[in-house]
Formats: structure tokens, C-alpha cells, sequence
């Protein structure tokens, strides 16, 4: 995919497009379809393939009528597939049922991608960290001198951050939503004969999807709004990250500088920090998105809202590509970032006398001042990067090989 307003758009590929979200609702008819017939629901002869080769555009405009894309999508599925499946297909299901699992769907394969990029990332925030540990720099509050630090110490906050934000990744849940017309699976009783075999068909289909299940979410939006905060979360800290690295990037600073630096289209001689603007975008922008999510979340009434389920859509979809591209972004800018020591060093110097604050210390204790002023900061390194490989090495990690 291509998006000119959004550059880096290609960088996440096919995950949560339209194409992707067309083919996790064409997952869910025939798992359903699968489950009904495994369950001795629908006849043996109704367990045929359903065809795969939907004209995106017909079922897309087919949404404007009915309000979803779903409708459309299933009369187009039994107009082509023969009887007795043809009568078979979505018996049972809602559109918000195939909507809200064929977004899990997507999502699961966006948090798989975004686990393998945090994983690249937390490896070269390690490697930073510790070749920078003991490398002088000037710490800086409300954008003047403040106290002495260490580049290790910096990266090992932008460490801290990003394991904060990553921290629910691999205890997120992709729940399926199936739960009927009105979330309670009245047509499904009906069809099984039973309140457990209506459940446990719910069940059988969740697991044939590789989503976790659940009991109907229709109006409870939490399985969503929390994947939202979860990628919000992660722009946070990346955000964090590329601020410090724009800044520090400043010619009259010129402690950091990115691997390869993006041109101007007028000044030759531009070494513009390009992943880090992209990425600052990114940040901007991902909580408003997560913001609406929970907006609507708290706007949902009765069992299926009049417009705040309509708009989860298309925003979790964007906040979804725009954390993946800014993701992929920042695993490419740690892996080429670049640290000039001398020029940290010289920063810290230029800055003159730093040791008003140590002198008043030690005063107060009556004791001379020590011959650093770094506090725990080696205590912080070592925190981080001893977190740094429990994550790497905790089991049932979604980016295992």
C-alpha cells in the first residue's frame, strides 16, 4: 500500500487494510460455517470452501447501504456457493460478530509484527546502553543545563520506556465476539438445542480463528479500547525516544546523529533527522486516535450503538498501520544510531560549574563533596538492562521463533 499523506505507509505492508480486513471476514464465515457443520448443526454436504475471490470495491459499496461491510459480503457468498451451504452461511451470526472478530483477527497479526520490531529495539537500546554507560553528558531540565549524566543512563530510560509500554503486549487477548443478534446467542440455542452447545460451538470457532474465547463483548469495548491504549502506549515511548534524538541531533548540539539522515529538496547540504520526525508524528497523533476509541466505548447504547461502533473501525485501523510503520522507523533509527562522545563530553564541559547543588549537599551533611555527581545512575543502568533480559528471555514471547 501507498499512502502520500502518511510516508512510511508501505512499511506495514498489508496489515489491518482493507484487503487484510476482507479476508479475516471471509475467515470468520467459514469457520462458522465449519463449526456449524462439525457441531452436527448444519448437514455434512453444506462443508464446502467458500469462495475467496470477493470483489473488494462491489462489497465496499455494498457498505454504504446497509451500513457495514458485512451484509453485502454475505449475500454476494450465498449467491455464489451452492446449496446446502448457501443457507447455511452466517445462520447464527451477527454483523458486529463478524466485524469485531475479524478485527481481532487483524490486530493479533499487527501486535506478532510489533512484538518482533520491540524485540530488534530493546537489543540495540541494550547494545547502547552498554557501550555508553560511562560516556559524560549533560543532563538538561526545561532545555537548560542541569547536572552531569551519562549517555547510558539516557538510553537506559529510553529502555525503561519502551519495556513499560511493551510490558502488555504478550498479555494482550484477541477475544472473538460471537454472540448473535443481541449478544446472546439466542439464534444459536435455538440451532444447537442447548445453552452449552451454543457455548461451546462459540468456543470450538474462536479456537479454529486462533482467537482466545470469550463470552459476547458487544457493548463491554475493553478488549478493543485496551489494544488501542496498547499501541498508543508503545508511540509514547518511541516518541520519547526520537525527541531526544532530534534534539540532541542539533547541529549546536551534536550528540546523536541517525544512520542515514533524509535530504531537503532545496538545501544540499541538509542532514535532516527523518525518522525521528516521522516517528514524533506518529506519537502526536496515536493518542487522539485511542482517545476516540474510548470515546466511543463510552458513548455505546443498547446492544449494538448508533454510530460509536461505526467509528472504532476505520480509527483502530489507522491507529494500528501508523503504529506499525513508526515502529518499524524506530527499530531502524536505534539500529544506526550514532553517539558522539566527544561532542557529549565537550557539551558537559561548555556547560560550566555544575556543582552548586552537590556543594549544598554535602554541606548539610558536613562532608566533602564526592568526586561524582551521578547518583544511582549506574544502579539505573543496571535495572534496565537486567529487565531488558527478562523480557528477551520470557517464555511464550509473541516474537519466539
Amino acid at each position: 500500500m501507498t499512502d502520500l499523506f502518511w510516508p512510511g505507509d508501505h512499511l506495514a505492508g498489508d496489515l489491518m487494510s482493507d484487503a487484510a480486513f476482507l479476508t479475516a471476514m471471509l475467515a470468520v464465515e467459514q469457520a462458522w460455517l465449519d463449526g456449524l457443520v462439525d457441531a452436527g448443526v448444519a448437514p455434512t454436504t453444506a462443508g464446502i470452501t467458500l469462495p475467496t475471490d470477493v470483489d473488494l470495491d462491489t462489497v465496499a459499496r455494498q457498505a454504504d447501504s446497509d451500513g457495514n461491510p458485512v451484509s453485502g459480503l454475505v449475500a454476494l457468498l450465498r449467491d455464489r456457493t451452492p446449496d446446502p451451504a448457501s443457507r447455511w452461511i452466517h445462520r447464527g451470526l451477527t454483523s458486529q460478530d463478524v466485524v469485531d472478530t475479524a478485527l481481532m483477527l487483524c490486530l493479533r497479526d499487527v501486535l506478532t509484527r510489533l512484538a518482533e520490531d520491540v524485540r530488534a529495539q530493546v537489543d540495540s537500546l541494550v547494545a547502547l546502553t552498554e557501550g555508553h554507560r560511562h560516556t559524560p553528558a549533560l543532563a538538561r531540565t526545561l532545555t537548560q543545563p542541569a547536572l552531569p549524566t551519562t549517555v547510558g543512563t539516557r538510553t537506559a530510560a529510553w529502555l525503561t520506556g519502551l519495556l513499560d509500554a511493551a510490558d502488555p503486549l504478550d498479555r494482550t487477548e484477541q477475544p472473538a465476539q460471537l454472540g448473535g443478534a443481541v449478544g446472546t446467542l439466542a439464534a444459536v440455542v435455538e440451532l444447537t438445542g442447548s445453552v452449552p452447545a451454543a457455548v461451546e460451538l462459540t468456543s470450538r470457532v474462536a479456537t479454529r480463528l486462533g482467537l482466545t474465547p470469550a463470552h459476547p463483548w458487544h457493548t463491554t469495548r475493553a478488549p478493543l479500547t485496551r489494544i488501542g491504549d496498547l499501541l498508543a502506549g508503545l508511540c509514547d515511548a518511541w516518541g520519547h525516544l526520537a525527541a531526544d534524538v532530534a534534539t540532541g541531533g542539533r547541529a549546536e548540539i551534536g550528540e546523536f546523529a541517525e544512520g542515514q539522515g533524509g535530504g531537503s529538496s532545496t538545501m544540499p547540504h541538509k542532514n535532516n533527522p527523518v525518522r525521528s520526525v516521522l516517528i514524533r508524528r506518529a506519537a502526536l497523533t496515536a493518542g487522539p486516535l485511542a482517545g476516540t476509541l474510548h470515546t466511543a466505548a463510552a458513548t455505546n447504547v443498547d446492544e449494538r450503538a448508533d454510530g460509536a461502533w461505526h467509528a472504532e473501525w476505520a480509527t483502530i485501523a489507522t491507529l494500528a498501520r501508523r503504529t506499525v510503520v513508526a515502529g518499524a522507523h524506530t527499530t531502524d533509527l536505534l539500529g544506526g544510531l550514532r553517539v558522539d562522545a566527544d561532542r557529549a563530553a565537550a557539551n558537559l564541559a561548555a556547560a560550566g560549574d555544575l556543582a552548586a547543588e552537590q556543594a549544598t549537599m554535602a554541606t548539610l551533611v558536613g562532608r566533602q563533596p564526592q568526586s561524582t555527581y551521578l547518583g544511582v545512575a549506574d544502579y539505573l543502568v543496571d535495572a534496565a538492562l537486567d529487565r531488558a533480559a527478562s523480557y528477551v528471555n520470557a517464555p511464550n514471547r509473541k516474537d519466539a521463533p
